[in-house]
Protein backbone atom coordinates (compact mmCIF):
# COMPACT_ATOMS: atom_id res chain seq x y z
CA UNK A 1 0.00 0.00 0.00
CA UNK A 2 1.38 3.38 -0.95
CA UNK A 3 1.14 6.47 1.21
CA UNK A 4 0.07 9.34 -1.04
CA UNK A 5 -0.49 12.84 0.30
CA UNK A 6 -1.65 15.83 -1.63
CA UNK A 7 -0.21 19.20 -0.72
CA UNK A 8 -2.09 22.21 -2.03
CA UNK A 9 0.32 24.87 -3.28
CA UNK A 10 0.37 28.00 -1.13
CA UNK A 11 -0.72 31.01 -3.17
CA UNK A 12 1.15 33.35 -0.80
CA UNK A 13 3.98 31.34 0.80
CA UNK A 14 5.71 32.79 3.90
CA UNK A 15 9.08 33.83 2.44
CA UNK A 16 7.54 35.64 -0.53
CA UNK A 17 5.00 37.23 1.81
CA UNK A 18 7.64 38.44 4.26
CA UNK A 19 9.94 39.71 1.51
CA UNK A 20 7.08 41.80 0.13
CA UNK A 21 6.20 43.09 3.62
CA UNK A 22 9.82 44.09 4.27
CA UNK A 23 10.05 45.88 0.93
CA UNK A 24 6.82 47.77 1.57
CA UNK A 25 7.90 48.77 5.08
CA UNK A 26 11.26 50.00 3.80
CA UNK A 27 9.48 51.91 1.03
CA UNK A 28 7.26 53.64 3.60
CA UNK A 29 10.35 54.45 5.67
CA UNK A 30 11.97 55.97 2.57
CA UNK A 31 8.92 58.18 2.08
CA UNK A 32 9.07 59.36 5.70
CA UNK A 33 12.86 59.65 6.00
CA UNK A 34 13.98 60.98 2.63
CA UNK A 35 17.72 60.64 3.35
CA UNK A 36 17.35 56.92 4.08
CA UNK A 37 17.63 56.05 0.38
CA UNK A 38 21.17 57.45 0.24
CA UNK A 39 22.28 55.11 3.04
CA UNK A 40 20.65 51.85 1.96
CA UNK A 41 21.02 52.26 -1.81
CA UNK A 42 24.11 50.88 -3.54
CA UNK A 43 26.84 53.38 -4.36
CA UNK A 44 29.85 52.61 -6.60
CA UNK A 45 32.83 51.27 -4.67
CA UNK A 46 34.84 54.38 -5.55
CA UNK A 47 32.27 56.71 -3.93
CA UNK A 48 32.75 57.88 -0.31
CA UNK A 49 29.15 56.87 0.51
CA UNK A 50 29.72 53.21 -0.40
CA UNK A 51 29.31 50.72 2.46
CA UNK A 52 29.58 46.91 2.11
CA UNK A 53 26.16 46.37 3.71
CA UNK A 54 24.57 48.17 0.76
CA UNK A 55 25.18 45.06 -1.34
CA UNK A 56 22.25 43.56 0.63
CA UNK A 57 20.16 46.59 1.62
CA UNK A 58 19.86 47.96 -1.90
CA UNK A 59 17.57 45.09 -2.88
CA UNK A 60 15.03 46.13 -0.25
CA UNK A 61 14.88 49.77 -1.34
CA UNK A 62 12.94 51.38 -4.18
CA UNK A 63 12.54 54.80 -5.71
CA UNK A 64 10.39 56.92 -3.36
CA UNK A 65 9.40 58.94 -6.42
CA UNK A 66 7.90 56.01 -8.32
CA UNK A 67 5.18 53.78 -6.90
CA UNK A 68 5.33 51.74 -10.10
CA UNK A 69 8.92 50.68 -9.32
CA UNK A 70 8.04 48.74 -6.18
CA UNK A 71 4.65 47.64 -7.53
CA UNK A 72 6.12 45.95 -10.59
CA UNK A 73 8.94 44.28 -8.63
CA UNK A 74 6.67 42.96 -5.89
CA UNK A 75 4.11 41.68 -8.39
CA UNK A 76 6.84 39.81 -10.30
CA UNK A 77 8.27 38.46 -7.03
CA UNK A 78 4.85 37.12 -6.06
CA UNK A 79 4.01 35.75 -9.52
CA UNK A 80 7.25 33.79 -10.03
CA UNK A 81 8.49 33.46 -6.48
CA UNK A 82 5.43 31.69 -5.08
CA UNK A 83 5.95 28.85 -7.57
CA UNK A 84 9.63 28.45 -6.76
CA UNK A 85 9.03 28.57 -3.00
CA UNK A 86 6.34 25.89 -3.29
CA UNK A 87 8.75 23.71 -5.27
CA UNK A 88 11.92 24.31 -3.22
CA UNK A 89 10.67 25.23 0.21
CA UNK A 90 11.29 28.44 2.10
CA UNK A 91 14.97 28.05 3.03
CA UNK A 92 16.20 27.27 -0.46
CA UNK A 93 14.07 29.97 -2.03
CA UNK A 94 15.31 32.60 0.44
CA UNK A 95 18.92 31.61 -0.26
CA UNK A 96 18.22 31.77 -4.00
CA UNK A 97 16.59 35.20 -3.79
CA UNK A 98 19.35 36.75 -1.68
CA UNK A 99 22.06 35.14 -3.82
CA UNK A 100 20.51 36.61 -6.98
CA UNK A 101 20.35 40.04 -5.37
CA UNK A 102 23.96 39.86 -4.23
CA UNK A 103 25.02 38.54 -7.64
CA UNK A 104 23.22 41.46 -9.25
CA UNK A 105 25.05 43.94 -7.02
CA UNK A 106 28.45 42.31 -7.60
CA UNK A 107 28.11 42.33 -11.39
CA UNK A 108 26.78 45.88 -11.38
CA UNK A 109 29.68 47.10 -9.22
CA UNK A 110 32.17 45.30 -11.44
CA UNK A 111 30.84 47.00 -14.58
CA UNK A 112 30.86 50.36 -12.81
CA UNK A 113 34.47 49.80 -11.74
CA UNK A 114 35.57 48.80 -15.25
CA UNK A 115 33.77 51.70 -16.95
CA UNK A 116 34.53 54.31 -14.31
CA UNK A 117 30.91 55.46 -14.14
CA UNK A 118 28.00 54.90 -11.87
CA UNK A 119 25.50 56.42 -9.50
CA UNK A 120 23.13 55.31 -6.73
CA UNK A 121 21.37 52.01 -7.47
CA UNK A 122 18.19 50.87 -5.73
CA UNK A 123 15.60 48.16 -6.24
CA UNK A 124 14.88 44.46 -6.05
CA UNK A 125 14.93 44.12 -9.83
CA UNK A 126 18.19 42.14 -9.95
CA UNK A 127 16.93 39.56 -7.44
CA UNK A 128 13.53 39.43 -9.15
CA UNK A 129 15.21 38.93 -12.53
CA UNK A 130 16.99 35.91 -11.09
CA UNK A 131 13.66 34.56 -9.82
CA UNK A 132 12.09 34.99 -13.27
CA UNK A 133 15.00 33.21 -14.95
CA UNK A 134 14.82 30.40 -12.38
CA UNK A 135 11.11 29.98 -13.10
CA UNK A 136 11.70 30.02 -16.85
CA UNK A 137 14.39 27.35 -16.53
CA UNK A 138 12.17 25.01 -14.49
CA UNK A 139 8.92 25.74 -16.33
CA UNK A 140 10.07 26.84 -19.81
CA UNK A 141 6.84 26.05 -21.64
CA UNK A 142 4.47 27.82 -19.26
CA UNK A 143 2.48 30.31 -21.32
CA UNK A 144 2.29 33.89 -20.09
CA UNK A 145 0.48 37.01 -21.18
CA UNK A 146 2.65 40.12 -21.47
CA UNK A 147 1.19 43.63 -21.33
CA UNK A 148 0.11 45.00 -24.74
CA UNK A 149 0.51 41.59 -26.45
CA UNK A 150 -2.75 39.81 -27.35
CA UNK A 151 -1.23 36.32 -27.41
CA UNK A 152 0.59 34.14 -24.84
CA UNK A 153 4.37 33.66 -24.84
CA UNK A 154 6.25 30.79 -23.27
CA UNK A 155 8.24 31.64 -20.14
CA UNK A 156 11.57 30.73 -21.72
CA UNK A 157 11.08 33.30 -24.49
CA UNK A 158 9.97 35.95 -22.01
CA UNK A 159 13.13 35.46 -19.96
CA UNK A 160 15.38 35.41 -23.02
CA UNK A 161 13.65 38.56 -24.29
CA UNK A 162 14.21 40.45 -21.04
CA UNK A 163 17.85 39.37 -20.89
CA UNK A 164 18.39 40.46 -24.51
CA UNK A 165 16.80 43.86 -23.85
CA UNK A 166 18.96 44.43 -20.77
CA UNK A 167 22.10 43.34 -22.60
CA UNK A 168 21.42 45.64 -25.55
CA UNK A 169 20.36 48.57 -23.35
CA UNK A 170 23.35 48.14 -21.05
CA UNK A 171 25.81 48.15 -23.93
CA UNK A 172 24.03 50.98 -25.77
CA UNK A 173 24.12 53.17 -22.63
CA UNK A 174 21.47 55.55 -23.93
CA UNK A 175 21.47 58.99 -22.32
CA UNK A 176 18.68 59.39 -19.78
CA UNK A 177 18.27 55.64 -19.20
CA UNK A 178 18.38 55.22 -15.42
CA UNK A 179 17.78 51.45 -15.36
CA UNK A 180 20.57 49.32 -13.88
CA UNK A 181 20.64 46.84 -16.77
CA UNK A 182 23.84 45.10 -15.67
CA UNK A 183 22.35 44.51 -12.23
CA UNK A 184 19.45 42.76 -13.96
CA UNK A 185 21.94 40.68 -15.95
CA UNK A 186 23.91 39.83 -12.81
CA UNK A 187 20.76 38.56 -11.11
CA UNK A 188 19.78 36.58 -14.22
CA UNK A 189 23.22 34.97 -14.51
CA UNK A 190 23.30 34.07 -10.82
CA UNK A 191 19.81 32.59 -10.96
CA UNK A 192 20.57 30.56 -14.07
CA UNK A 193 23.79 29.12 -12.62
CA UNK A 194 22.14 28.15 -9.32
CA UNK A 195 19.15 26.45 -10.94
CA UNK A 196 21.42 24.69 -13.43
CA UNK A 197 23.56 23.29 -10.62
CA UNK A 198 20.60 22.32 -8.43
CA UNK A 199 18.73 20.68 -11.30
CA UNK A 200 21.79 18.58 -12.12
CA UNK A 201 22.08 17.38 -8.54
CA UNK A 202 18.45 16.31 -8.03
CA UNK A 203 17.69 15.38 -11.66
CA UNK A 204 14.21 16.93 -11.57
CA UNK A 205 12.68 18.61 -14.57
CA UNK A 206 9.53 20.68 -14.75
CA UNK A 207 7.57 21.64 -17.84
Amino acid sequence: MSDFRYYKPDNFPPIVKNLIIINVLVFVAQLVFRDLTFYIGLWPVSFPLFRPYQIVTHMFSHSPNSFGHILFNMFALWMFGKILENVWGGKRFLFFYLACGIGAAAFHLLIQYLTGGGSLTIGASGAVMGVMVGFAYLFPNTEMFILFLPFPIKAKWVAIGYVAIDLFSGIANVAGDNVAHFAHLGGAITGFILVLLWNKSDHRRFY
